[in-house]
């Protein structure tokens, strides 16, 4: 016997029974109970719904036919809670094939039949809270793998915008006149460390937005001020690698460009600088264009009421493979480019623009340049 004060208490499995029927409610109770385990009982599928809200169990046993509301509802609804952690669910019917299988398609984990054999409810009961106890351990072992992560980001941060600081003296000359040799070793430190700080940041707003830690304010978005604002601050890298930096915000089609969206400013600007940093950094020659259009709303037949902004960002790069494109936005997933990066960058502009009901597409062909398009719900100024 382990008498440390430290010790846990053993865990103790909760289970919810739900049946229509109070005696075969009670009944299973008893056996379940004599195993140990707690029990709940609910009479009805809202009533049930309710104490799965309030406290989910670890396991839920649900008659399939129940009055008002049956057992593939309270299954459909469970699974659509995405607040609920996995709660396995045992279907207990008395009917054929097909409406287990039903049950199944609906989201339950196994089904049993009636008249409920006691040996077989016990196995399933235990198979099933093996299943709950190994998707929570490793669901505990992610989170504590992503706080890891953030809190180690946050740590590598601080060093880095000191060491960002040191070397921006450096450059001026507080601490005294450099060669010509060793300010181009400085500016190519200041450089990488600034890819660095770069992919801390991004990092650490990843693992915020995973989190539910980040936060959007919302409030009207000129994207025409947000382009020319992202072109002017990016048009130095640009230029250092000699290639033509565009912006094309002009109406489009015979109707005004529907330049006005509900977001959040700063988020979008990420977004926009993230794609045109990439398009520079991948563009050895030629140009890349920022543009700024609109469409209307999906299944309009006339360009009168645009809903839809779109921005474009195109360039006379290398090109994304098939292959690299399908996995493109994936969280960590590199092209095979030598100067891809994280894997970040696409995977969390994607999520940003989605969290502003738009969507980010891409299309490229290797050799001839890749085109992102970025389209955001129209708001009128």
């Amino acid at each position: 016997m382990n008498n440390s004060p430290f010790a846990q208490s053993p865990r103790v499995d909760r289970i919810l029974v739900v049946d229509d029927s109070a005696d075969n409610s009670f009944l299973i109770q008893a056996i379940l109970e004599e195993e140990d385990y707690k029990v709940d009982i609910a009479d009805s599928g809202m009533a049930a719904l309710a104490k799965i809200d309030e406290f989910p169990p670890d396991l839920i046993l649900l008659d399939v036919m129940m009055p008002g509301m049956d057992g593939y509802e309270v299954t459909r609804r469970v699974r659509d809670n995405q607040k609920l952690p996995f709660i396995p669910i045992l279907l207990i019917t008395a009917y054929d094939q097909p409406s287990v299988a039903k049950g199944l398609d609906t989201g339950a984990d196994d089904f049993i039949r009636k008249p409920v054999e006691f040996d077989e409810l016990l196995a399933r009961v235990r198979s099933l809270l093996r299943l709950k106890h190994s998707v929570d351990e490793r669901d505990h072992i992610a989170r504590q793998r992503e706080d890891f992560v953030s809190r180690l980001a946050h740590d590598l941060r601080t060093p880095l915008v000191a060491a960002d600081r040191m070397m921006g003296l450096f450059r001026q000359g507080a601490l005294g006149e450099l060669s010509p040799d060793m300010n181009d070793a400085i500016v190519t430190m200041a450089r990488s460390n600034q890819n660095l700080l770069q992919m801390v940041n991004t990092l650490l707003e990843v693992y915020r937005l995973e989190a539910g830690r980040k936060s959007f304010s919302f409030s009207p978005v000129d994207l025409r001020d947000l382009v020319t604002e992202v072109a002017q601050e990016l048009a130095p890298l640009a230029a250092d690698k000699n290639i033509a930096l565009k912006v094309d915000v002009g109406d489009h089609l015979g109707y005004p460009v529907a330049s006005h969206v509900s977001g959040d400013r700063l988020e979008i600007h990420r977004v926009l600088t993230n794609l045109v940093g990439n398009a520079i950094k991948f563009t050895d020659s030629g140009f890349i264009t920022i543009g700024l259009s609109s469409t209307p709303a999906p299944g309009t037949a006339t360009a009168s009421a645009p809903t839809w902004a779109v921005i474009t960002v195109k360039d006379t790069g290398t090109g994304i493979s098939p292959e690299d494109q399908a996995m493109l936005f994936e969280r960590f997933r590199q092209g095979q480019h030598r100067r891809s990066g994280s894997g970040l960058g696409l995977y969390l502009s994607r999520r940003i623009i989605e969290t502003h009901q738009g969507t980010v597409d891409l299309e490229s062909e290797l050799g001839k340049g890749s085109t992102f398009i970025v389209r955001l719900p129209a708001k009128q100024p």
